[in-house]
């Protein structure tokens, strides 16, 4: 009989925390069930990366206008060696016809008409180099305002003439081509420098953290200003 009894008694704890694990289980079952469905909660902000957000979005813009800015030097470069060549041409022209016109010509009568005859020629001359941009429009004005020009010349000697004025031509475009490509480079030198900044300046702020995020921001102000800021171009 007391066997029986301790037994009873050592098997009431037990049977009281089966209990409990029963009635907490319970507990857990009805607040999960009790819970709205379909919800889902956003996810943190990582607010130490804000910062870094907005430069590397800003170094992605200096990126495109860095490469547009050296494919335009490359352009202007392209365009020196071109007006460069075209100088040249025309200077070889200009003095294998000096060297046809070296000697004096025969002087004798002129037919009637004949200074018309060569005044036309100069004219029709001048037009169609300046055409083929061999001349430019204020050289042509000057042609048939005859502003340093003699339309009575021989043609020969007016061809002459004429290939000695694009030679002046080509040689203005091609002072216009360097002024343009140093231009040209600069341009891209300082977009590549903007962007090297700014990769700079995200890399720096992937490794503070939040407490010097208003300083960077300071920093970001004063070193890259709406007018420094890359642009659409």
């Amino acid at each position: 009989m007391e066997s029986i009894l301790q037994t009873f008694i050592s098997a009431v704890p037990q049977a009281t925390a089966v209990w409990l694990a029963i009635l907490l289980a319970l507990a857990v079952a009805v607040a999960a069930a009790s819970l709205p469905r379909g919800i889902t909660l956003p996810e943190p902000v990582d607010e130490e990366n804000r910062f870094a957000d907005r430069l590397d979005t800003a170094a992605a813009e200096a990126a495109g206008t860095a490469a547009r800015r050296r494919a335009e030097w490359l352009a202007a470069q392209q365009a020196v060696d071109e007006s460069w060549a075209a100088y040249e041409q025309a200077s070889d022209d200009a003095r294998r016809i000096g060297a046809a016109t070296a000697f004096p010509l025969m002087s004798r009568r002129r037919k009637l008409g004949e200074n018309v005859d060569r005044q036309r020629y100069l004219h029709r001359a001048a037009t169609e180099l300046c055409r083929t941009q061999d001349l430019s429009i204020a050289q042509l004005n000057d042609v048939f305002a005859h502003r340093g020009w003699n339309p009575r010349l021989h043609p020969v000697q007016q061809e002459a003439e004429l290939l000695n004025a694009v030679r002046a031509h080509r040689f203005e475009a091609y002072q216009r081509a360097v002024e343009a490509e140093r231009a040209a480079w600069r341009g891209a030198e300082a977009a590549a420098e903007t962007l090297r900044g700014l990769r700079a300046e995200a890399a720096a702020a992937r490794l503070h953290g939040p407490a010097e995020e208003s300083t960077e921001r300071q920093v970001f102000a004063e070193h890259w200003t709406p007018a420094e800021l890359p642009a659409a171009a």
